[in-house]
């Protein structure tokens, strides 16, 4: 009977250590925190607000209760977000941009102050519709395919700049896509068309002037050779005409030999006829 007393003691002396223990694991694991890789943490304490500094990479202490750490990730992320913006033509164009960004550590603090962890939620779309606007709005419709890199370079060094006003850093600003409203693009295409159309009709001017030129010489070639047949006749006679009438009779008795549809030439005069043949030329 005298060990019950004692071992109740033992026991309620094993759960008061087992409890103390307990709280100091509790305690111990609520003053340990873990900024893990590429990441950066930002302590509020109740009494001193945001603390300046930027806690890195590792295992760190705190007070509890006083304080809590807000972690944020410092890699590089990509945001893409579109944009309606009209020319300075008055269309309007369509454009996609792609930004890589990350905070600038070193002022981690401010940015949790003035923008919390959401912060390029909040900045980016705005500064980035504001600065393509502003950029659109210096070009015509057609100078934004023309000119794209220059586009691109201005929106870039713009958006570097406005950035940086909210401690925000980008790596790349890039136009990924842009595209025109649906008037725009059908008075371009027929702005191809009417082109094309003025292409061809150039082409069926520069032929016409071709031939013309082809019938020119080949009517001062016909020409000629008139009058060099012409003065060839006067020298020596007809025998010459006579001799090439006679070449093409022969050509087309050869033809009409081979075709199926002539059994004979008739004789006399319609046979000289056919064949082309001058009854007088022969008779002298």
């Amino acid at each position: 009977m005298a060990g019950g007393p004692a071992a109740v003691s033992f026991l309620t002396n094993i759960a008061k250590a087992a409890a103390g223990l307990g709280a100091a694991a509790s305690l111990a694991s609520a003053s340990l925190y873990t900024v893990d890789g590429g990441e950066r943490a930002v302590i509020f304490d109740r009494f001193r607000g945001v603390l300046p500094e930027t806690v890195g990479e590792g295992t760190h202490f705190l007070v509890p209760w006083l304080q809590k750490p807000f972690i944020f990730d410092i890699r590089t992320r990509p945001h893409n977000f579109s944009s309606n913006s009209g020319t300075k033509d008055l269309q309007m164009v369509n454009l996609t941009l792609r930004l890589l960004s990350r905070p600038d550590v070193q002022h981690l603090p401010t940015i949790f102050t003035s923008l919390g962890l959401e912060y390029d939620d909040k900045v980016l779309p705005s500064i980035g519709n504001e600065v393509l606007k502003a950029v659109v709005a210096q070009f015509n419709a057609d100078q934004l395919l023309t000119e794209r890199p220059h586009v691109s370079a201005l929106v870039r060094d713009a958006l570097i700049r406005r950035a940086r006003e909210f401690n925000i850093i980008l790596d790349d600003v890039a136009i990924t896509h842009l595209s025109y409203g649906i008037e725009f693009s059908l008075a371009v295409e027929k702005k191809q068309v009417a082109q094309q159309e003025a292409e061809r009709s150039k082409f069926l001017v520069a032929k016409a002037e071709q031939e013309r030129r082809a019938a020119i010489v080949r009517a001062e070639g016909e020409s000629e050779s008139a009058r060099l047949i012409s003065e060839a006749t006067a020298m020596a006679g007809t025998g010459f005409i006579e001799l090439r009438r006679i070449e093409a009779a022969k050509e087309i008795a050869a033809e009409l030999a081979r075709s199926p549809n002539v059994s004979y030439i008739p004789a006399g005069e319609n046979g000289k006829m056919l064949l082309g043949l001058n009854a007088a030329g022969f008779g002298r």
